[in-house]
This record gives C-alpha cells, sequence and structure tokens, in this order.
C-alpha cells in the first residue's frame, strides 16, 4: 500500500484532533471510520515525525483558529432538511439561494447586520447566538465552509456558500 510522503499513513487516512479527549486520532476518509491507534501499513517512522511536528502535548501546533458568524438557509436536499424554526423545509436550493441573496443585499446595503438577520431567519441552532459559531480550526467544519471561511479577513462577509447542510452567508468575526 502506498502511503502519504507526509504523514506516513496509507491513502484516505488523515491525523484529527480530538477536541473533547484532547488526543490525535486517526480517520479514514473513505469509510468515516476512526481510531486512537494508526491503521496497519504506516511507515512508523514518517508518522512519528509528523506527530511530533504537528501533535505536540498540548495540541496541534499552530493551529490558526478562527472565529465567524454564519447565517443558514437550508433547502430540501439538505443533510437535515429541519430547524428550530420549521419542522421540515420543502424549499428548493434555487429558493434558498434567493433568499440567501435577498439576506447578503440587506447586509451588504448596510440596512442589516448578519448577526441580526442570523437571530431571526438562520435553520442553524447558532441563531440565538446571532450566528457566531465561536473559534474553530482547520477540519473542524465542511470542507466548502472551511475554505470559505479561511479565506476571509476578520471583518469580511462571504456571498454564498453551498454546504450538504445548505447555504451559508459566513462572516468572519476573529
Amino acid at each position: 500500500m502506498v502511503q502519504d510522503s507526509n504523514n506516513g499513513l496509507p491513502p484516505h487516512w488523515v491525523v484529527r484532533y480530538s477536541k473533547s479527549k484532547s488526543l490525535p486520532y486517526f480517520f479514514d476518509t473513505s469509510t468515516s471510520a476512526s481510531q486512537w491507534e494508526p491503521p496497519s501499513d504506516v511507515n512508523h517512522q514518517v508518522l512519528k515525525e509528523y506527530m511530533a511536528a504537528n501533535f505536540p502535548k498540548g495540541g496541534p501546533q499552530s493551529q490558526e483558529k478562527i472565529r465567524c458568524a454564519h447565517l443558514l438557509v437550508k433547502h430540501r436536499d439538505s443533510r437535515r432538511p429541519s430547524s428550530w424554526k420549521t419542522a421540515e423545509i420543502t424549499r428548493t436550493k434555487e429558493e434558498a439561494l434567493e433568499i440567501l441573496r435577498g439576506f447578503e443585499n440587506r447586509i451588504r446595503a448596510g440596512n442589516a447586520t448578519l448577526g441580526d438577520l442570523a437571530t431571526s431567519e438562520s435553520d442553524c441552532s447558532s441563531a440565538r447566538k446571532k450566528g457566531d459559531l465561536g473559534f474553530f480550526g482547520r477540519g473542524d467544519m465542511q470542507r466548502e465552509f472551511e475554505e470559505a471561511a479561511y479565506a476571509l479577513k476578520v471583518g469580511e462577509m462571504s456571498g454564498p456558500v453551498e454546504t450538504g447542510s445548505g447555504v451559508h452567508l459566513i462572516e468572519r468575526l476573529a
């Protein structure tokens, strides 16, 4: 089996960090299996060096954490088409995007803030915190969300971002 030259793991395996246990663990991206012990067929020397460089005692080294708020509009094809506001969401993705673009226009025109709109309009439970998701690092959010969030400068807001959860506007807070 061919290993990733950076971490010594077999294909599809990555190292993730458990916030609840404060320990790294191994995750197979092809099966979503996770385990505390390295998978078989690892290059132990490369893995040891990778772990020492990226997961010293106390947590991941220099993992940049950012803080964002978001406004989520779900649609019927979202992975969980329900929310704190609506038991069954039936709108199409196109309708969700149209709603989100309306919110984006109001925010960019200065007629509302993302936080204020999120409180009443977001389909995420973070609505009660003005959409604030708190601090998070790489690997904590869905890939599309993470890429958009990390591309923003503090104070900037994204355009519509599509994920498996629905469509989002994201504002980088820190």
